[in-house]
């Protein structure tokens, strides 16, 4: 058994780990981010909390991973009202993707790259929802025939993520785009090249061009029969599908399109660790051990 697949089964304070918790060596990569938020954030009343955050990190990237509903989560990993809570307020002050942004620097920089890239790629994907997503924040993709929500990502030319943006199914991949723009040039002005499918149209292109994004199609070539991977656009699409391993993703089940987005970058960093620390998590999809 090797060193990776043998820490997971070692005991998490009182407990056997899960496979999604974060090995002591993934924790020395995302803890110092974690310790530097709570030292900024401290409790009125000088209490420290029940629950350690490498604990509520486990139970987000558990929940990521299996799909569980909330009152589902395990009896040993922190319940509902603690693990919520700091999946909320991370993702309302933006200390979720300020943490995947400052790994994914990390990420690249470990690829020889700098911090920031200077190219993006953008594609969408469209989620069924499930039946207690609020109707208003949903709708139907008219070409895909999905009722949901739709996830537009922006990931450099590694495939790490640079933006997230998620809507109800209906919006079109201009809207979409426009707003993947928005955010690239917020949080990495140094994008100044972006490649698209068809179903960007005009708009997208216009508006890129005002920020100082080029934006070009990459248009698939319809003379050969069967999948074709098409130059710049395989990036992302490969990314939706590894997003798939995480099962909360699968499916649409957020109340609100922002938890989705947290959902998401949660998704990106656990890969992330992975990345940084060369280790694996087995996927959902692998069959259980026969017993011999």
């Amino acid at each position: 058994m090797s060193g990776d697949r043998r820490s997971r089964w070692l005991v998490v304070g009182k407990r056997k780990a899960y496979p999604s918790d974060l090995t002591d060596e993934q924790w020395a990569v995302v803890g110092p981010f974690l310790a530097a938020w709570k030292a900024k954030h401290p409790s009125v009343s000088g209490h420290q909390g029940r629950y350690q955050l490498r604990e509520i990190v486990n139970a987000i990237f558990y929940q990521n991973r299996t799909g569980c509903q909330w009152a589902y989560l395990p009896h040993d990993l922190p319940p509902k009202s603690a693990t919520y809570y700091y999946f909320a307020l991370w993702r309302d002050d933006g200390t979720d993707q300020t943490i995947h942004d400052l790994l994914r620097c990390q990420a690249r920089e470990k690829a020889g790259r700098a911090e920031d890239p200077s190219a993006v790629v953008l594609d969408t994907q469209s989620v069924r929802a499930a039946n207690h997503v609020p109707a208003a924040t949903t709708g139907k993709d008219a070409a895909k025939k999905v009722p949901g929500r739709k996830r537009g990502l922006a990931v450099d030319t590694l495939g790490l993520i640079i933006a997230v943006v998620v809507m109800a199914a209906s919006a079109t991949d201009n809207q979409i785009g426009v707003a993947l723009v928005d955010r690239v040039v917020e949080h990495t002005p140094t994008v100044t090249k972006a490649w698209v499918d068809a179903g960007f149209k005009d708009d997208v292109q216009i508006h890129g061009a005002v920020n100082g994004i080029d934006v070009e199609q990459v248009k698939r070539s319809d003379t050969k029969p069967g999948f074709i991977p098409v130059a710049k656009r395989w990036i992302v699409e490969q990314v939706h599908g590894t997003l798939m391993l995480h099962r909360r993703l699968v499916r649409e089940y957020e109340t609100r399109p922002a938890s989705s987005e947290s959902r998401t970058w949660w998704a990106s960093t656990a890969n992330l660790v992975r990345r940084l620390t060369g280790t694996t998590t087995p996927t959902w999809r692998q069959p259980l051990p026969h017993n011999g």
